[in-house]
């Protein structure tokens, strides 16, 4: 299946693909206020989230999360506009809906460095960019991994949909397709590569996100649906006050953080494999957040890769990231 430019966008606002969730429900017995969340399943995501539900920052803010995973951003909004959850945590979609009045950003998780990946099949015949003129390459369109992709073959001189047929599919069918051989290249975002690995020793990485940084930066955050944003403002306050210890401490106690991450949350991925994950991400303190909240530069972050889905097609007159993305909530907590 070839990327339809068009199609695509209008699919995705419309909520016309089917939500393929695999629940994996939490809760913080005793709470007050219960909160429904959606998440993609990698560390660049979710670290926060369980770092404060197994640290008990949920249960702290009077909290009863129940989260419901994803395996794409367009997915979880999706359940988001459809009122089946009340916000997310996921990678460049959050600069997808938003941009088309669907869902309020209001706290960034972490820059994707080099999360995204481009690996090939030499025994295909690809072991450069050059070889991938004319072929096929798998990945979940709209997604971080399709963002990273577009820049890395235009930067070696390729057009998506015209020099390269893109091949859309949800993430774990986009890696079975590649080691069945059934297409010769993937992009796609860590853990994924790890089954890759493991089952095509001989699978080359091409490249990664880490060499479009910073001009290219794919933030992770948080986005909340419109009317919950409208009315909770409370609730999301303490979203963030229990976000905010979790990212602390993944940054001040990374050895300890990520053991208890990979024994309670990560138990299939070896904790050298955790390790490597985590550095393929950009945390900040709350402190260095704060001032890339104020001098623009996450703003400039999200307006870019909402400039990408405006270029690929069927988004017109996006919102710009400064009209859906809400820095005050941050702010106020933090200064």
């Amino acid at each position: 299946m070839k990327l339809n430019r068009r199609s695509f966008l209008k699919q995705t606002a419309a909520g016309g693909a089917v939500v393929l969730a695999a629940p994996s429900l939490v809760s913080a017995a005793g709470s007050a206020d219960s909160i429904r969340v959606g998440y993609l399943h990698t560390l660049a995501v979710d670290g926060q989230i369980w770092m404060a539900d197994m640290k008990g920052y949920w249960k702290d803010q009077g909290l009863n999360p129940t989260f419901t995973r994803f395996y794409t951003g367009l997915e979880i909004f999706q359940a988001m506009v459809g009122g089946s959850i009340d916000m997310l945590s996921t990678g460049a979609v959050v600069s997808n809906f938003p941009a088309q009045g669907q869902g309020k950003v209001f706290l960034a998780n972490d820059v994707e460095f080099a999360t995204a990946q481009l690996w090939v099949n030499p025994k295909m015949g690809v072991k450069s960019f050059e070889d991938l003129k004319g072929k096929k390459i798998a990945t979940s369109i709209g997604t971080t991994a399709h963002v990273f992709l577009d820049k890395a073959l235009r930067a070696h001189g390729l057009t998506p949909g015209k020099d390269v047929s893109l091949i859309n599919q949800r993430m774990p069918d986009a890696v079975t397709a590649f080691i069945a051989g059934a297409v010769p290249a993937i992009a796609l975002w860590v853990p994924f590569n790890v089954q890759v690995e493991k089952q095509m020793p001989d699978a080359k990485m091409l490249d990664d996100a880490s060499s479009y940084y910073p001009q290219a930066a794919i933030l992770d955050g948080w986005a909340a649906r419109n009317d919950f944003y409208d009315s909770q403002k409370d609730i999301l306050s303490r979203v963030i006050k229990a976000w905010l210890p979790a990212n602390r401490d993944l940054i001040e106690d990374t050895d300890a953080s990520l053991k208890m991450l990979q024994e309670q949350k990560y138990p299939d991925i070896s904790l050298k494999d955790l390790h490597t994950q985590f550095k393929a991400s950009k945390l900040f303190s709350a402190d260095d957040w704060a001032k890339k909240y104020k001098d623009g530069t996450v703003t400039k972050w999200l307006q870019n890769v909402t400039d990408f889905y405006a270029n690929i097609g069927g988004m017109s007159d996006p919102l710009k990231a400064s009209q859906y993305f809400d820095p005050s909530l941050f702010l106020a907590q933090v200064g």
